[in-house]
């Protein structure tokens, strides 16, 4: 069992930044991949970005440029960095761990982009 807290969540206003970050703990063994969705009220969850190892990233179109996810293994904490905000960006973002048996979510930390 995998347990996921995200924080770093808040009001941003256009065009500035947040970091998000995700700590892991619990039964972590091996390699696994983390990253984030997001969901916008009335949608579904889309991917946001996921890192399967340093260096090996891949983002949603719509954030690629803007956003960067990085891994701190040895404290199991992933983060979000995410530049040039847009209202679009307005959702709750889940962390998640995909070992390939297994994925867990995180709670969600809520992001409102709005002036």
């Amino acid at each position: 069992q995998v347990q996921l807290v995200e924080s770093g969540g808040g009001l941003v206003q256009p065009g500035g930044s947040l970091r998000l970050s995700c700590v892991a703990s619990g039964s972590l063994f091996g390699r696994y991949l983390m990253g984030w969705y997001r969901q916008a009220p009335g949608t579904q969850r889309e991917l946001v970005a996921y890192i399967s190892r340093p260096g090996m990233t891949t983002y949603a179109d719509s954030v690629n440029g803007r956003f960067t996810i990085s891994r701190d293994k040895a404290k199991n904490t992933e983060y979000l960095k995410m530049n040039s905000l847009k209202p679009e960006g307005t959702a709750v973002y889940y962390c998640y761990l995909n070992t390939g048996e297994q994925t867990d979510w995180g709670q969600g930390t809520q992001v409102t982009v709005s002036s």
